[in-house]
């Protein structure tokens, strides 16, 4: 696996896969989206959900970038179409920012994928993109989805004057990945150790040493944390690409 060299997109020599615009229809109207095409034959589709508008998160973050080359890149052997999108009021998406209500931007988008590529699904969310996951994913309210894989990357405790609690976890059955910096400003250890105890099973928890919110500096060990998650995880038999 090489490490990744820049936050930014790379040009198309370097992370070759095609990428298009998506007209991705939310509760709010329009959703600006990208859907990285995948290998032909893939045998999931996924989704990457970005940190907070409020914070200047968008579909471009890095950490939303170098999450969705571990899904779709040659580099790390999935290959998988990914889609990603900007929450409502944020880029190009009709709306306004609501902070509760992006649940259902990314429950549209799940529905996408479903009717465009009838796959299982592997779900990704950065930061309060975590947070819009698994409110959609695990919430009481969530329809029934062929949802394999749940990975919240940075998931908050707190953040932009509010607490998350979590609660949905308690009764998720999806298999589950709660990644984050040990030294992350939004969701001290100790607190998330706390969800991750009550969270229903599979679940795993694990820290990146010296990581802060962002993992700056330490976006290639998310990168391989994630991979190893998700090859463990998925099926052998199905997460066997054609090189």
């Amino acid at each position: 696996m090489k490490s990744p060299a820049a936050a930014s997109e790379p040009a198309a020599a370097t992370y070759p896969t095609t990428i298009r615009n998506v007209d991705l229809r939310g509760p709010a109207g329009r959703l600006e989206a990208l859907l990285n095409e995948g290998a032909p034959g893939s045998r999931y589709a996924a989704l990457v959900c970005h940190p907070h508008p409020l914070g200047g998160g968008t579909l471009h973050n890095k950490v939303v970038y170098h999450a969705t080359k571990v899904l779709n890149g040659a580099d790390f052997g999935f290959r998988l179409p990914v889609l990603r999108f900007n929450f409502r009021g944020t880029g190009l998406s009709d709306g306004r920012h609501d902070g509760f209500a992006e649940s259902t931007d990314v429950s549209s988008a799940l529905d996408w994928l479903h009717s465009q590529f009838n796959l299982p699904l592997i779900v990704v969310g950065f930061s309060f993109g975590a947070a819009m996951s698994i409110s959609a994913c695990c919430g009481p309210d969530s329809p029934p989805r062929n949802i394999h894989a749940l990975a919240a990357l940075g998931l908050p405790v707190q953040g932009f004057g509010r607490p998350y609690q979590h609660s949905a976890l308690k009764h998720c059955s999806i298999p589950k990945l709660l990644l984050s910096g040990d030294r992350d400003q939004f969701a001290p250890r100790a607190e998330l150790e706390k969800i991750a105890d009550t969270a229903a099973s599979p679940k795993q928890l694990a820290f990146i040493p010296g990581a802060d919110h962002f993992f700056t500096g330490h976006l290639a060990s998310m990168q391989s944390t994630l991979a190893a998650w998700l090859v463990a995880t998925l099926p052998s038999s199905l997460t066997e690409q054609d090189r």
